[in-house]
């Protein structure tokens, strides 16, 4: 998005194009025996499966007992399968009637994840909420929002709804729906009020904090955590630099406190968080997005971490 008047443009880098992780702690599971096969339906965009569904991963999986099988998401889903999991990253009221159907007649089927609570994740406005009533604070420092507003409609009132919620600017600009689209990815920076009264609601407006360009990307696939660098100033996260030496990682344990409370909170088991810290700061971090089943295949090692993760969730079955 491109506005008249001062305004700098940034672009966030699509799911897609997530950047490679550092260090991955691997589960040790024992795959079905070779005449139990584990089938997973996946419901996915075509571009989703062409990322995802790498031939690596897929012939990993079929050494494991794992099968992948595409899921017609205009057909019933109780004339397909039978199914184990359900794997799937589909918008639309339809499709998650379709499913809501399916799991209610076949609770045994395991569905990654519950349609309500991915709901949660694509508007920006409840999205960040969990967060903020967390409140995190330890000795390895605090994790909290940056202040921001809810824009839905009327332009022109923007330069005073801003004032009177006392935010300062520059603000950054994002859409309030956050649905995968390339275009729910785009943002802005508005460094005046001119700009602020040429936006287009609906949209979410977060006062900047200066995090010295360095953005941490925190993957979530059960439990497993993984967290690289990548630098947001970057155009694409192909350029984004990923030395060591661009900036500490967060505190483990704090990220992992975190990671813990959101999967509970959101009722998640597939995720990536955006973090940034205070520049200036140590131990001060804002969490700015939260975006379910992001691009995993950038993962160093993903496809042993998924499948191993889909195992998991047999051995867990199993167990009860």
């Amino acid at each position: 998005m491109r506005l008249n008047g001062e305004v700098s443009c940034i672009r966030h880098e699509e799911e897609e194009q997530e950047e490679e992780a550092e260090e991955r702690v691997p589960l040790t599971l024992l795959a079905p025996p070779p005449s139990q096969k584990l089938v997973v339906g996946y419901a996915l965009t075509s571009k989703k499966v062409k990322s995802f569904l790498q031939p690596k991963l897929e012939g990993l999986a079929r050494k494991k007992g794992i099968i992948f099988v595409a899921i017609d998401h205009c057909q019933p889903l109780g004339n397909q399968g039978p199914f184990d999991i359900v794997l799937h990253k589909l918008t639309g009221k339809e499709w998650q009637q379709l499913l809501e159907d399916y799991w209610e007649k076949h609770p045994e089927v395991t569905v990654l994840d519950p349609p309500a609570a991915i709901k949660h994740l694509r508007n920006r406005q409840s999205m960040l909420q969990d967060v903020a009533d967390l409140n995190l604070s330890d000795c390895y420092g605090k994790v909290g929002i940056p202040r921001q507003l809810i824009i839905t409609k009327d332009p022109s009132s923007i330069p005073d709804a801003v004032n009177k919620a006392g935010l300062s600017l520059p603000l950054v600009v994002k859409p309030l729906v956050a649905d995968g689209s390339a275009k729910s990815h785009e943002l802005s920076l508005a460094y005046d009020e001119v700009s602020l009264s040429k936006l287009d609601p609906p949209l979410v407006l977060q006062e900047f904090v200066n995090h010295g360009g360095v953005l941490f990307k925190v993957y979530i696939v059960g439990e497993t955590i993984k967290f690289p660098r990548v630098s947001c100033a970057a155009a694409s996260a192909d350029d984004a630099e990923l030395d060591p030496g661009v900036a500490e990682l967060p505190p483990r344990p704090l990220l992992e406190n975190l990671c813990r409370e959101l999967r509970h909170r959101l009722g998640l088991r597939l995720f990536n968080i955006d973090i940034i810290r205070e520049h200036g700061t140590k131990g001060r971090f804002y969490v700015i997005d939260i975006n379910y089943f992001p691009g995993y295949s950038k993962m160093s090692g993903y496809e042993h971490i998924f499948t191993d993760f889909l195992l998991s969730l047999v051995q867990s079955k199993l167990k009860r």
